[in-house]
């Protein structure tokens, strides 16, 4: 099977979706794994599932300070539980993107978010399994009526200054990544045309227990 890029991953799999800073494991929600095909790998994030995240010492997260100041803190890894939208999340095999359907606590859908990002690798260790990735940061709201925006635009120019510090080590090919998409969205093309915002997962799927141990492994690379 061609796949995202690593192993086969199967339905209803639980796989934690771990993001990288390099080779520092920064956040990593636990997903269940719709389908992984010759399109690439879909996975379902539930509100409420857990999830392992980088945090200062005293328990704040990056977003709450300058960039200059957070790479400077101490930090540690917490278990955590995932706040934000249930997300079904499109990554098509080898892109640099990954495209997210967020649907309410009824689970109606309310927006696509393109996730702009290193593509990402599977792995399977038998206990756990995962998908690894780089965030790039810069990211894009689509609404269902196609209006469309960039998201963290400031936060991507602000650590670029940094580059010491930084992942990204270039930022002209995430905004071209970014503006390629412009056409599919603004024509209404795939994925932005309706497809999966009926998305339901199996009536059996739970919230997934804790990942505990395996979650650390060393980064997969292709």
């Amino acid at each position: 099977m061609d796949t995202l890029g690593g192993v086969p991953l199967r339905p209803g799999r639980p796989v934690l979706h771990r993001h990288f800073t390099r080779e520092t494991l920064v956040w990593a929600p636990l997903t269940r794994v719709v389908s992984d095909d010759e399109q690439g790998t879909r996975l379902w994030l539930a509100t409420g599932s857990p999830v392992i995240r980088q945090v200062s010492e005293d328990g704040q997260g990056p977003r709450g300070m300058p960039f200059e100041q957070w790479v400077e803190l101490p930090k540690k890894i917490i278990q955590d539980v995932y706040r934000g939208p249930n997300t079904l999340k499109f990554h098509p095999r080898g892109a640099a993107y990954s495209v997210w359907w967020l649907f309410d606590p009824e689970l109606r859908f309310r927006a696509w978010y393109v996730n702009l990002e290193e593509p990402g690798v599977t792995w399977d260790d038998g206990a756990v399994a995962g998908v690894d990735l780089t965030d790039q940061d810069l990211d894009m709201w689509v609404w269902p009526d196609l209006r469309w925006g960039w998201k963290d635009e400031d936060e991507f120019e602000e650590r670029l200054a940094f580059p010491d510090a930084y992942w990204v080590d270039d930022p002209d090919a995430v905004w071209a990544q970014g503006r390629a998409i412009v056409p599919l969205i603004e024509a209404g093309a795939w994925p932005f045309d309706g497809t999966w915002t009926d998305f339901r997962p199996p009536g059996e799927w739970d919230v997934p227990e804790p990942v505990t141990d395996g979650w650390d492994r060393p980064r997969q690379r292709a």
